[in-house]
């Protein structure tokens, strides 16, 4: 069946253009700075792309961003292309870096000064930012603005031979000091950086800022149509000038959408990547991270991550979108495809007394009670048992149907047990419990129809392998983090208890053998992932219950 792609506001504008002009064809692009790893909010801004070029049978470009060498690093450029590979949304256009039009930059903004429109500056930032004015006052020009156009030139010229520091002279647009806007009151263009770039090496000592290089860019790959987040609206008037007056024929334009905000979740770059370098988190990839390769690891999927930015939804209007959203997408998913296995997380042991030494019988289980297409394993039951600790009670509250003194529940696929007796060290610990079981229920109910209403999860103790699992929950405790108030930092909010880890938990056996990044349910607990970095672990991607109303 083919792909549905629903339409959005983006798309209308698309359909008008396309009226206007039928044999345009629609080109867009991601265009990342690779200071840091790609995170959820990052995933729409892909989706948004590549699902438009993708509907109207068009092209698809990555641009690195990175124009700003103090900043950036080759390990994310690959992180970067790992993940868009991993969604599923590797370029059509092809994969392009920001650098690579230095040169063409650098003619260009020689074409602004020649033509009148851009000076160099001896203003430093704190004078720069004095000079600009307020929302409600206009902006003074700068004492250096009507340079002479050779004057320009040749400052320009010694600012790319490395004649001056760090900050010390910036090339300004020459737009209006007075205007409303203020991305138009001169913007700087090219800053001064003796920093060597990690693929452009010490060629530059003067780099171009994104309002700058963005549309040249997108104008030189043909991009029609720049979608970017909101924040970037009112930068739009800069973007068509620097289109308009370099003079492209083919002219991009720029249209925004409302970033992704999600509850309990941090998206700047600065702050994950101090969450990194202070050893918070375990690395760009813990599963606590909305990085995407944190979701990854998590056990989150490319069709579930964009099941949630579509049912999100694409507007230009601020929203904060519940986290259970996303736990409800990646749950609905794996209802359908996790196999299903035994895990005991709290393993209590207990010896049916009546069942004869050394024998093994198998139960067999299906692999998913909905789909008998995926089969069914068989499961060795024996003397020595293991029940996760949360279904028995030695008093147990009211309308408590598991395992209790005197009491009789189903192990689940086998026999009925009756627990006879607590068996306890000098400590008072539970050190193992024995039951009898009803030798004829193995196949169904009792003989005399007596009815039983708890039915738990076992193991067999001989052959249940151990492993650890990691229990995780929100990084942040506040809900929507825009809500800090004043004084307060992120780390304010850290949730101290985001994560626990359980070692000794019992599995099937072929469980330890499984592959990393495989899931699967743990009956009656949540869906769980092989983890992909450490060995012998598995990690709770989402429990089972669904609190999300959809």
């Amino acid at each position: 069946m083919e792909e549905v792609i629903k339409s959005n506001f983006i798309h209308d504008i698309i359909d008008r253009d396309l009226e206007a002009d039928p044999a345009l064809r629609i080109h867009t692009r991601f265009p990342p700075e690779p200071n840091g790893y790609l995170h959820i909010g990052s995933a729409k801004a892909i989706w948004i792309n590549a699902n438009t070029a993708k509907k109207y049978g068009g092209l698809f470009n990555l641009r690195y961003d990175d124009t700003n060498p103090a900043k950036e690093d080759n390990e994310y450029v690959e992180a970067i292309y790992r993940d868009l590979k991993w969604l599923g949304c590797e370029p059509t256009g092809g994969v392009f870096y920001g650098s690579d039009y230095f040169d063409q930059c650098y003619e260009f903004a020689l074409k602004l000064i020649r033509e009148g429109k851009a000076y160099v500056c001896d203003l430093s930032p704190d004078e720069m930012r004095e000079y600009r004015g307020t929302l409600t006052e206009p902006g003074r020009n700068s004492p250096y603005r009507d340079r002479t156009v050779e004057e320009n030139l040749d400052l320009f010229e010694r600012m790319k031979n490395g004649e001056f520091p760090d900050g010390a002279k910036t090339l300004r647009a020459k737009i209006d000091m007075a205007s409303p806007n203020m991305n138009l009151r001169d913007p700087a263009i090219y800053r001064i950086v003796h920093t060597d770039h990690h693929r452009q090496g010490n060629k530059w000592c003067i780099y171009p800022l994104y309002d700058y290089a963005h549309p040249i860019q997108d104008a030189l790959e043909g991009i029609t149509h720049s979608l970017c987040s909101i924040e970037f609206e009112n930068h739009r008037p800069l973007y068509d000038w620097v289109v308009n007056n370099i003079g492209f024929e083919k002219k991009p334009h720029q249209y925004e959408f409302a970033r992704l905000n999600v509850t309990h979740t941090v998206m700047s770059k600065r702050y994950l990547r101090q969450l990194v370098e202070t050893g918070i988190v375990d690395g760009w990839d813990d599963p606590r991270m909305p990085t995407l390769c944190g979701l990854r690891r998590r056990g989150y999927t490319p069709s579930s991550i964009f099941d949630f930015v579509e049912r999100a939804g694409v507007s230009k209007a601020y929203s904060v979108v519940d986290h259970e959203l996303l736990e409800h997408c990646i749950r609905e998913e794996l209802n359908e495809t996790a196999a299903r296995r035994v895990a005991i997380l709290h393993p209590v042991r207990v010896e049916i007394v009546n069942f004869p030494e050394g024998k093994t019988e198998y139960f067999e289980l299906p692999n998913h009670p909905q789909h008998p297409e995926m089969g069914s394993r068989k499961v060795p039951f024996t003397k020595e048992l293991y029940i996760d600790a949360d279904d028995f009670a030695e008093v147990p509250p009211p309308k408590f149907f598991r395992m209790k003194p005197g009491g009789e529940v189903r192990l689940m696929g086998a026999y009925i047990v009756r627990c006879e007796e607590v068996v306890k060290d000098a400590d008072g610990n539970i050190e193992k419990i024995l039951c009898t079981a009803d030798i004829e229920t193995g196949n169904g109910v009792p003989a005399d129809g007596r009815k039983v209403k708890g039915t738990i999860h076992w193991l067999s103790a001989p052959t249940a392998a151990s492993v650890t699992v990691k229990l995780y929950e929100h990084l942040f405790t506040i809900e929507n983090v825009a809500d800090i108030p004043e004084g307060k930092t992120y780390g304010d909010y850290l949730n101290t208890s985001s994560v626990t880890t359980l070692t000794g938990c019992r599995v099937e056996p072929a469980l330890s053998e499984a592959e990393a990044g495989d899931h699967f349910q743990f009956v009656r607990t949540g869906y769980f992932v092989k983890d992909t970095k450490y060995e012998n672990t598995f990690n709770r991607v989402v429990g089972l219950k669904d609190s999300y109303k959809v």
